[in-house]
Order: C-alpha cells, then sequence, then structure tokens
C-alpha cells in the first residue's frame, strides 16, 4: 500500500452500480507524517435479485485500510497500517457463510549506516470463517479461525558493488482453531491448539560478472508444538497414545533447513536465461474436501502427527525483449517434489469427528508444468497473454491403492488474455479473458439408506472434474476534461460478456423420477454483470 501525501490533503474515490471506494490522505504534520483511509464495498448481489432462483442471495465483500507513517529524523521512520475485510454469501435462510481477515502491522524503518539498513515489524492477523445451513429437521453451523502473532527483524547490507547482504528472523505464534461444529444434534467444540514457528535466514545477492547474477541462501526454520492441549497420537487411524501438555510447556519439536539458490546469464542485451532451486516449508495446512468443493475446508498445525509439509523446486526459464523493447517473453518450467502431503482418508468424517487429525493420510505429492508470458509494453494496443500448462499430483498409502492421484489444486490449463487500447488522450478500451480448468473433485458412483439417511458412495479420488471456467470482461474509460483541483472520469464495463454459467458448487440429490439416480446440480452465481462507476479525485 503506498503511502499518504504528506503535503496536501487529497480524496479520490468511484461510485458505481456494483460496487464504490473511497480514499482520503493527506499530512498529520506536513513533510514529516501522513495517513491514508481507504474502503470498498460490493453490491453485486442486487443483480442476483433480477434473477428468479436467486432473489434471495447476498454476495457482497467490503474491506477497510489504513496506514500512517511518522518520519522520526532523517535516519528512523515508523509505519503502522492495518486491514480488515469480510466477504457474505448466503442462499435465504437456508445457507449462509462468511469469512475475513483483519491485520495491524508496525514497522520501524532505520538507516544504521550509509550501507546497513533495518526493520523491525510487529505484526497481528487474523482469519475468521463461518458457514451454517438449515432445513426444516436441522441445524448445522461450522466456524474456524487462525490467529497469528509475529515478530520480523530484517537487515540488509550494501557491503560492495557486487554483494547485498541479507540477514533477518522472525517468531510467529499460531493459534489454530479447526473446524468447530455445532448443530441440532451435535455439538463439537474443538479446542483451539497453539505453536510457535521460528526462523533464521542469510542471503546474498551477488553479481558475479556482467552477465552473471547469482542469489543464494540458507534458512533454518523450527516449529515447537505449545502445550495448553491434549494431542492424541495415530497409527494406521487408530489411538495408540495421548499426551496433555499444560500451557507454557512445549511438545514436539521440528526442525528445517531450507537452501535456496537462483543463477541468471545475460545471452546478450536483449535475452537471458535463468535457473533456480530453492526448498519450502509449511506449518499450516489446509485440508479441503474434494467431494464438490465443501466450504467447510480446515486449517490445522503442526502436531504430533502432522508434519511440515517441504517442498523442492526446481527451475530454468528464458526471457527476450523483442522489436526494440516493445514486447517481452518469459518462459519458465518447473519441477517439485513435495514430501509430508495430507489428505482423507476414504469415508472421513471431517466436520463432527472429535480429532480431525484420526481422518488424516499422509504421503508424498509432485508438480510439474510451463508458464509463457508475453506481454507487450509500447503502442496504443498493450497487455499480455499468459499461460500455465501443469500437473499436481499425491501419492498417499490407503487412497486409490496408493496409485497417484490429482491433488484437488490441479489445473491443467489457466490462460489468461488482457488487452488495453488506448482509442484517444480520453478514450481507453480493455478486455480479459480467463480460462481454467476445473477443480479435481470425487463424485458419488451410488448411494444407500442407513437410518433413513442417504449415505453417498464415491469413486476414485479426485478422478472427476468441475466444469471449465471461463468468461469475457469488457470496459471502456472516458477521462472527462479536467478542472482545477478536480479530476473525474467514467468507466463502463460488462462482466461476463457471453453470459458463461460458471460452477460455483456442485451438489447431488436423488432424482424425483428415478429415485435410484443421483442427479449433479450446479449452482452459479451470476451470468452478465453491467457496471458503470464514477472516479473522482481532487
Amino acid at each position: 500500500m503506498k503511502e499518504g501525501n504528506n503535503k496536501d490533503y487529497q480524496v479520490s474515490g468511484g461510485l458505481g452500480l456494483i460496487s464504490s471506494r473511497l480514499l482520503v490522505e493527506g499530512p498529520i504534520q506536513k513533510d514529516k507524517s501522513s495517513f491514508m483511509i481507504s474502503g470498498r464495498r460490493t453490491y453485486a448481489d442486487l443483480f442476483a435479485k433480477l434473477s428468479s432462483d436467486m432473489k434471495d442471495v447476498k454476495l457482497y465483500f467490503y474491506d477497510l485500510n489504513a496506514k500512517a507513517n511518522w518520519a522520526i529524523n532523517s535516519k528512523n521512520k515508523l509505519y503502522f497500517s492495518g486491514y480488515f475485510g469480510k466477504d457474505v454469501f448466503s442462499v435465504s435462510s437456508l445457507f449462509g457463510s462468511d469469512w475475513g481477515n483483519a491485520t495491524a502491522t508496525l514497522r520501524w524503518n532505520s538507516l544504521l549506516s550509509s550501507k546497513l539498513f533495518s526493520n523491525t515489524s510487529f505484526i497481528y492477523s487474523n482469519y475468521d470463517f463461518n458457514v451454517g445451513f438449515k432445513t426444516d429437521a436441522s441445524e448445522m453451523n461450522f466456524n474456524s479461525h487462525i490467529k497469528d502473532l509475529n515478530l520480523k527483524q530484517d537487515f540488509t547490507w550494501y557491503a560492495n558493488a557486487r554483494n547485498t547482504l541479507r540477514i533477518g528472523f522472525n517468531v510467529i505464534q499460531h493459534t489454530v482453531t479447526p473446524t468447530k461444529a455445532e448443530g441440532t444434534d451435535i455439538v463439537n467444540n474443538k479446542r483451539s491448539r497453539k505453536g510457535l514457528e521460528n526462523a533464521v535466514y542469510v542471503s546474498n545477492s551477488w553479481k558475479a560478472s556482467d552477465v552473471i547474477n547469482i542469489d543464494y541462501g540458507l534458512r533454518f526454520s523450527f516449529y515447537n508444538v505449545l502445550g495448553g492441549n491434549t494431542y492424541n497420537i495415530y497409527k494406521n487411524n487408530q489411538l495408540i497414545d495421548s499426551i496433555k501438555l499444560a500451557n507454557g510447556k512445549f511438545g514436539k519439536n521440528y526442525y528445517n533447513l531450507e537452501p535456496r539458490i537462483s543463477a541468471s546469464y545475460s545471452l546478450n542485451n536483449t535475452a537471458a536465461i535463468k535457473i533456480g532451486y530453492a526448498r519450502n516449508t509449511q506449518n499450516l495446512h489446509l485440508m479441503s474436501n474434494s467431494t464438490g468443493g465443501s466450504p467447510t475446508d480446515a486449517w490445522i498445525g503442526n502436531s504430533y502427527n502432522i508434519k511440515p509439509e517441504v517442498a523442492d523446486q526446481f527451475s530454468i526459464g528464458f526471457s527476450k525483449n523483442l522489436h526494440n523493447n516493445a514486447f517481452e517473453l518469459n518462459t519458465e518450467t518447473y519441477y517439485k517434489t513435495m514430501q509430508h502431503q495430507i489428505d482423507y482418508r476414504d469415508g472421513a468424517d471431517i466436520n463432527t469427528v472429535p480429532d480431525i487429525e484420526s481422518e488424516l493420510l499422509f504421503g508424498k505429492g509432485r508438480a510439474y508444468g510451463i508458464e509463457i508470458l508475453l506481454r507487450k509494453k509500447k503502442g496504443n494496443l498493450t497487455g499480455w497473454v499468459g499461460y500455465t500448462l501443469s500437473k499436481t499430483e499425491r501419492q498417499i498409502n490407503g487412497i486409490n491403492k496408493g496409485q497417484w492421484y490429482n491433488a484437488k489444486q490441479d489445473r491443467t490449463h489457466d490462460l489468461s488474455i488482457v488487452g488495453i487500447y488506448t482509442l484517444s488522450p480520453r478514450w481507453t478500451l480493455s478486455g480479459t479473458f480467463i480460462y481454467t480448468t476445473g477443480n479435481a473433485v470425487t463424485f458419488p458412483t451410488g448411494k444407500y439408506v442407513l437410518n433413513n439417511m442417504v449415505i453417498y458412495q464415491y469413486g476414485t479420488r479426485n478422478a472427476d472434474r468441475m466444469p471449465a471456467t471461463h468468461r469475457l470482461d469488457i470496459s471502456a474509460t472516458y477521462e472527462r476534461p479536467a478542472r482545477k483541483n478536480w479530476q473525474s472520469s467514467w468507466s463502463f464495463g460488462l462482466y461476463n460478456v457471453y453470459g458463461r454459467r460458471n460452477p460455483f458448487a456442485i451438489t447431488f440429490k436423488e432424482n424425483k423420477d428415478n429415485p435410484q439416480k443421483i442427479d449433479a446440480v450446479q449452482t452459479s452465481l451470476f451470468q452478465w454483470v453491467p457496471s458503470i462507476t464514477y472516479n473522482f479525485k481532487f
């Protein structure tokens, strides 16, 4: 986020049919400190009321940003920033969900010498997710959250003309609440769990020669499972032991070294090749239900059963400027191996089970692909074409007979085309087309009735696909003649020009005419959404 204007007060924003925004900035103490406050609110759900099957839908988000900075002296500055945002989606009183983030950051930037800089940051963040279902017979509500407290220290030392050294550490306390379930027939109050994530790192950017640049570094991370909870230990999904940790006590520890190196070689003034390797670890894990895009996904941290996920990625790329830098071409291919991957066992009870870890299996993963980006930077017509061809898979004993299968996030094709055309000094036209392969999911292949409840049987894990998502958006902007201390423009747009019904979720129900059959029902949110926005700045 940019800093506020420390000389003059300014207001900018936009008033539109589906969203509005406002930004206010100015000096607190002229030339020494400034502030900036901005907010947005969408109300696209008003258009949903025009559709008979979506008249009870609510779909909107809002967010607020605030930032202030203060130059203590020529060598020290303080920055404060805050963010709060929330998304809401509901269908009458039958289904509703909301999720949001709140963050606050205090940063101290210090010039210790002409070559040494310091950044000290204190960061608070909180993520909440809530979802509820209601029928005539029952009601269920699920909620989860992640709260982080983070201390981060970074030093940058410009040692000489060829070397820039970076060193630092950070400490994060995670408080993670997996999905709690409360309902007509069940109350499952999963307790929050805490973990301490620590890391120290050192890296160097080395200009080895006029044509070779090398970046290399090492990060040492260690994670401590913290007390205040009881941790179960499982073997083959069977409970074999329990450990109760008191508050303030340390439990299981995990240590990882994360080396990384990348190098670029300039072939000439317009072309370069690059190669790289990096190891990364992940200590918070997103558990996603693959049976139709359930909104009750859960975050969990490391424990006695769950180890940090480790990924090793190798990449090689090529870049070239074409036609006197009018075009820029970037290509990269990569291969990634992953350890300690997590997925649910077949038939897992993910929402109401007392301990979600009893439903987990562990294995390995791999991902590989190629990315191509062609950008046009000059002329009346600018824009880019980006395409990714990729594959992401998992291999976990107990799933698909130990064979490789599609990960939920597997996307074979991802295409984006953006064009911006300057028609005149006042008119600008733009268009965006996107295409993405649908999520890998597991659809039911049969069903049976148990205790008057319909139980679905599922086939091969993630062997099915949601329909592909694609759409075309167009817009036009007219810059009005500037007046003293006032600038304004009109923007006109149409979202989803050809009315594609992109899938939001797929649910299953019995066929009314043939109860032995299962019907898949796709939920789509919007077809065409026109927009008009008046933009202003003074």
